[in-house]
């Protein structure tokens, strides 16, 4: 009788009644389990942004340098000017031709690793596309500033293969040249592309591995060839897959102030602005300004994803 009753003593325990509490009123539960993440979601983040976004309607001292805490909108007008106005477009562009490449890449490699690979084929793919995310990034980075150097493994292969000159023509172009692959506009277009990339891949590779093979045959009987089954029937159903791995693409490469600096020329990008303008310039509010400005960017931008059932497939 004495082991029976030690037994179920801890059945009417402090545990156990707040078990029975939890289990019985879910909203208990769910509270518990998102309370701390939410709280410290809050405080931290929302607390930096309001902060932040505090600081952007301050001035500085033009003789000490010293922020003045007196309300102003001057940092806002500073926005527009044609400089800093340039500097978003750019940095816009970039995000989005890095986005567009990165789907153009990603979607075939993804389908077949969707429907077409299995096995140890799939497995060694899908080491290969995450392979690069487990060095280190700006070991990554530095590789690839060696690969596009002047003297790097491209310029050498160029002169090899007798292709120097197409090397030569493609660095002559405005806008996206420069005197070598490390020092150009293409250059640093290329390591986002290379950087972003899985993002991408893997939920374009989820979003299709959903699609029911039933859909695809019951497109294929009722007439419709590959092209017309890619266009009306794959597409659309990986396109919720396409929104989420564009919102990783967009949003990392308009945020990323090291690529620019690193490989490329003295062009500017909106990170490198906020980057200087705080850590250069002192100029905190300004700084503060100009980083709302990929925040409301970024915003519109999940809005749109967002129709698109981007979140569905995260």
């Amino acid at each position: 009788m004495t082991g029976a009753a030690v037994l179920a003593a801890p059945a009417g325990g402090p545990l156990r009644r707040l078990s029975d509490l939890l289990v019985a009123r879910r909203g208990w539960l769910l509270l518990a389990l998102l309370g701390p993440p939410l709280l410290w979601f809050g405080v931290v983040y929302l607390g930096a942004l309001l902060a932040l976004l505090a600081n952007a309607f301050f001035g500085i001292d033009d003789f000490t340098g010293q922020v003045v805490r007196e309300f102003t909108l001057k940092n806002f007008r500073d926005l527009l000017e044609p400089a800093n106005v340039d500097v978003v477009v750019r940095s816009v562009t970039m995000a989005v031709a890095v986005t567009l490449s990165c789907i153009a890449l990603a979607f075939p490699l993804a389908y077949f690793m969707a429907r077409h690979a299995g096995g140890f084929p799939k497995a060694a793919l899908y080491i290969a596309v995450m392979l690069p995310l487990w060095s280190s990034y700006l070991v990554r980075l530095y590789a690839w500033k060696l690969l596009l150097a002047k003297e790097g493994a491209i310029s050498w292969a160029a002169q090899q293969t007798h292709t120097t000159w197409a090397l030569e023509a493609l660095l002559a172009l405005p806008a996206i040249g420069g005197p070598s692959l490390s020092f150009s506009t293409l250059g640093t277009f290329v390591v986002f592309v290379y950087m972003w990339l899985p993002f991408m891949i893997l939920p374009v590779q989820a979003a299709i591995e959903r699609i029911p093979a039933s859909t695809l045959e019951a497109s294929s009987d009722l007439g419709a060839d590959a092209r017309t089954t890619l266009r009306r029937v794959i597409l659309p159903l990986a396109m919720p897959g396409i929104a989420a791995g564009s919102i990783f693409t967009f949003s990392l490469t308009l945020g990323d102030y090291i690529i620019p600096q690193v490989i490329g020329d003295s062009t500017n990008y909106i990170g490198q602005v906020v980057y200087k303008q705080q850590g250069v310039a002192g100029n905190l509010p300004f700084a503060a300004a100009f980083s709302l400005v990929p925040i409301v960017v970024i915003a519109v931008y999940l809005r749109l994803a967002r129709r698109l059932g981007a979140f569905d497939a995260l």
